[in-house]
């Protein structure tokens, strides 16, 4: 079993890269596609306290219902915006990668190299065409 695990959207460029750059590093993740397999309630709050962030933080705005259900507003507790994401997992920005070094929000894509437990193994350019990683290994 994988000590790594992303909950990934592939219909997204920064997911795929991410993943990408988790398998580059000779690791193959437990891949949790959340919108067809939205974490529990525990698993959501947990990763949220994992991150050190705020429940607000990991929400997504574009693509998704935020502005219909009016997120914005102030007035939503922590509790509560939880629960919208949970009721619509689109609401959860992507990727959230754990580790055994951290768990984040892998935005942009190069973020989870600061939690990879190993190197990169050979060059990696993300699907735009940005060069991360160069033919040692290394961040460009």
């Amino acid at each position: 079993m994988s000590t790594i695990t992303i909950y990934h959207n592939p219909a997204c460029g920064t997911s795929r890269n991410t993943l990408a750059l988790i398998r580059n590093s000779g690791e193959e993740p437990e891949v949790i596609e959340y919108l067809q397999t939205p974490p529990s309630k525990a698993t959501l709050q947990s990763l949220i306290a994992a991150m050190g962030i705020a429940p607000r933080a990991l929400l997504r705005e574009k693509g998704t219902p935020f502005d219909e259900l009016g997120l914005a507003d102030p007035k939503w507790t922590d509790d509560q915006l939880v629960d919208f994401m949970l009721e619509h997992p689109i609401l959860i920005n992507r990727p959230v990668v754990v580790t055994p070094l951290g768990t984040r929000l892998c935005r942009p894509s190069e973020a989870v190299l600061d939690i990879l437990p190993n190197a990169q193994q050979a060059a990696f350019t993300k699907e735009d065409g940005e060069k991360v990683i160069d033919d040692k290994g290394q961040r460009v």
